[in-house]
């Protein structure tokens, strides 16, 4: 966290509703829009950015995330809570690939962040934004990093921290939350549930709601994965970026990323096909994408042992769905079996642990790839989301034991 202010760049100008297009205030507190209730995007006067923000000026600044500051929500330097997060390595995978016979696969590896997810960047830009815009009690419901990101990030802040989590989240999610010092309560019921009680409670208590995507700026942090890509690739897109989908945040995040990189002039109209991956017990938005629907109806009975998967409904399901179809990407899902399978073989290829979603990610590639629907030629990115040092339930050995010598 700063211990001196200045003005960082922000080229922030308003907020703009996805759905209804109509403007809001950046300069107060909000969640959805309050006109059609959809979600908000942050906007920026990307020619002023444009006047400090060059590929120069950014490569010789000091590594993390916020060195894209132009680029992010907070306007001074002071209210901006940071752990080092940002900055993951994008790794060649030439074993694993071997195993698909895919000849450019890449790893993105978010499993190197602060409290061990992509989640560090969302909660870092958006419990700063709100900080700097007066809130001091935050609140989410979480299926478990995001939590743990929040707790972590708050604790930093001197900020309080709610987090609700459904009761057979990861214990090493719970304990993460409570040992930073967040109330933690769990729920007997999936993350929508979890919402209910975030959004009863912070209307009661007054609390400023985090929740995925219904607030602007945790997709402001999680876009700049999709600027650290591109970097990374000498200033071009892959050809195909493969995502595990639960709220989609990352995903759309990504993508406004490429939008806005278009507009400063550093990438072309070029985009990666995208592609969602969902385990098959949740898997709203690959039946809509396969219905052809634009939006996606909740499941009902969503179960799957990959947690940052179980996400019934997805308030950012319309714009997943397009950005999807205009790419020219698909979504298709894998079994819990198949992720977990994946999780080992990311790891015994290339020491890489995965989170289960990084395993359902690879195991959805091995399909389209056995389905002729990626050509092995092609540069591909798997986003491994975490690290799966907090999923040491989901593997299990049988070690052979001997006596002392």
């Amino acid at each position: 966290m700063a211990t001196s202010s200045f003005y960082t760049g922000s080229a922030l100008t308003h907020l703009q509703c996805s759905a209804c297009g109509r403007e809001h205030d950046a300069n107060r507190l909000q969640n959805l829009c309050p006109d059609c209730g959809k979600v908000l995007l942050a906007r920026y006067d990307l020619q002023r950015a444009a006047r400090s923000l060059t590929k120069e000026s950014v490569a010789a600044r000091p590594r993390g995330m916020w060195r894209w500051r132009e680029l992010l929500p907070v306007r001074e330097t002071r209210h901006i809570v940071s752990l080092g997060e940002g900055d993951s390595p994008l790794l060649p995978v030439p074993r694993l690939g071997a195993r698909a016979g895919l000849k450019r696969l890449l790893l993105k590896d978010e499993g190197s962040n602060p409290t061990g997810s992509f989640k560090a960047r969302g909660i870092s830009a958006a419990l700063s934004r709100a900080a700097e815009l007066g809130a001091c009690d935050l609140a989410l419901p979480t299926a478990g990093n995001a939590g743990g990101a929040l707790a972590a990030y708050a604790a930093r802040a001197g900020l309080k921290a709610h987090v609700y989590m459904p009761v057979d989240a990861p214990e090493l999610n719970k304990k993460e939350c409570g040992v930073c010092g967040a109330e933690v309560v769990l729920v007997r019921g999936l993350i929508n549930d979890c919402g209910a009680w975030v959004r009863r409670r912070a209307a009661e208590e007054g609390w400023f709601d985090l929740s995925t995507l219904k607030e602007p700026y945790r997709a402001e942090g999680k876009k700049t994965m999709g600027l650290e890509l591109v970097e990374q690739l000498g200033w071009s897109v892959p050809d195909i970026l493969v995502y595990p989908t639960g709220g989609g945040t990352g995903l759309v995040g990504i993508w406004k990323a490429l939008e806005e990189l278009e507009q400063l002039g550093w990438i072309g109209s070029r985009r990666p096909r995208m592609i969602a991956v969902q385990t098959e017990g949740c898997a709203p938005i690959v039946r809509a994408f396969q219905q052809g629907l634009d939006h996606a109806p909740a499941v009902a009975d969503a179960h799957t042992r990959i947690g940052g998967l179980r996400v019934p409904a997805a308030v950012a399901d319309s714009l997943m769905l397009g950005l999807i179809r205009r790419s020219g990407g698909t979504a298709l899902t894998v079994t819990d079996d198949e992720a977990l399978d994946g999780m080992r073989e990311i790891a015994s290829s290339e020491g890489v642990f995965a989170a289960p979603e990084g395993g359902a990610v690879w195991a959805g590639i091995k399909k389209l790839v056995a389905s002729g629907a990626i050509d092995r030629e092609e540069q591909i990115v798997l986003m491994n989301t975490g690290t799966g040092l907090k999923y040491g339930e989901l593997v299990s050995f049988d070690f052979p034991v001997v006596d002392r010598s």
